[in-house]
């Protein structure tokens, strides 16, 4: 009977999925804009998931896999390099216009491959000091990508770059309308369901890694390094492996953000953003899926909701708060809320909770 209520379940909340962006359509574009940005987010959350939530790697740096993908994806389907190097020119007259069944390979094994290079001197750290050095990892890449214009022009410094191909396959390309038993699909609802197949086959990657015994050693690792080392597991290794798994969904969501935008820059890969990559994981509970899909979707589309709360409210104190920092307060006075209601997340993993209530019974 259970399964037969779940299967339910996953039969409405698949068709739910499907009809949403055909729903936000009808209040505009900008609606579905949203919700693609949110499915991004979501990408994003489950990579970072790996590294924090079952290996108990606390890393600051993950927005850096999210930029080399969309600068991967961006020198690659741009005219930045035809125009800025006449050897690339002269290989490629008509520019490199990657397909996407190369983009998301190659976005994947790059970033997984930073992934292991920042993974490898930071075996040794835990914890605070882990959290540092990532974060400065994250900060490395961001200044690189800003400066990188002299003396050779690879990444076109602050001015970024444009001109990205949007996605083509099977000879649709998503940057057009659609017209589909005489209903038009707008642009943005094709780059939904495009994210939307990349977050399911994410997940299930993340749903059997957590089963598998390679996600029991993430978790082992999490709880106890010393005795996971004890009981004949190789730290060094999962670790890495948890890194360069991680940085893989950072470094394919990059590459389809630079597609969907069309336009990248340093600006889009801030410190801010690792912040709230880390918030959504936190805030939704650590190592559980469903709890890191809501938490990646509540705070990515809460900035949105909120600027319809925010203007009144610029409104009624006559101009006088700028209305992007009223909406920050908001964000932020909602978080610590949720924090203080539900210290372990939104939706915790079911044997944290047993475990901490044993604790409290015990003390």
């Amino acid at each position: 009977m259970k399964q037969q209520q779940r299967l339910i379940t996953i039969l409405l909340a698949a068709i739910g999925l499907l009809v949403l962006p055909l729903i936000l359509q009808g209040f505009g574009n900008a609606w579905v804009r949203i919700a693609d940005m949110t499915l991004l987010f979501v990408l994003l959350s489950l990579g970072l998931n790996i590294v924090v939530g079952y290996a108990g790697l606390l890393d600051l740096g993950f927005v850096a896999f999210f930029a080399i993908g969309a600068y991967m994806f961006g020198l690659m389907a741009s005219p930045h390099l035809s125009d800025t190097f006449p050897l690339f020119a002269a290989l490629f007259p008509n520019g490199l216009h990657t397909p996407l069944w190369l983009v998301i390979p190659l976005a994947a094994l790059l970033a997984g491959g930073f992934g292991i290079l920042l993974g490898a001197p930071t075996l040794r750290l835990r914890g605070d000091y882990l959290a540092i050095v990532t974060l400065g990892f994250g900060e490395i890449i961001r200044v690189f990508l800003n400066n990188l214009d002299h003396p050779f022009n690879l990444t076109n410094g602050p001015k970024g770059i444009g001109q990205i191909d949007s996605i083509k396959f099977f000879g649709f390309d998503l940057s057009k309308k659609l017209n589909l038993f005489g209903f038009d699909l707008s642009s943005v609802t094709l780059y939904y369901y495009l994210f939307l197949v990349l977050v399911v086959v994410s997940v299930i990657i993340c749903h059997r890694l957590e089963l598998s015994r390679i996600g029991r050693a993430w978790m082992a690792i999490r709880e106890d390094e010393v005795a996971a080392k004890a009981m004949g597991i190789n730290t060094r290794n999962m670790k890495l492996l948890a890194f360069g798994m991680g940085a893989t969904f950072g470094g394919v969501s990059g590459a389809m953000f630079a597609a969907f935008q069309g336009f990248i820059s340093p600006e889009s890969f801030s410190l801010m953003e690792s912040v709230m990559i880390v918030a959504m994981v936190v805030l939704g509970g650590l190592g559980h899926l469903p709890g890191v899909i809501l938490g990646a979707v509540l705070l990515a589309a809460l900035p949105e909701v909120l600027r319809y709360v925010a203007g009144p409210l610029q409104a009624m104190t006559g101009g006088r708060l700028d209305a992007a920092i009223l909406r920050q307060l908001l964000i932020a006075l909602a978080m610590i809320g949720v924090m203080l209601l539900r210290p372990r997340g939104l939706w915790p993993a079911p044997e944290h909770g047993k475990s901490l209530q044993r604790r409290e019974g015990q003390a």
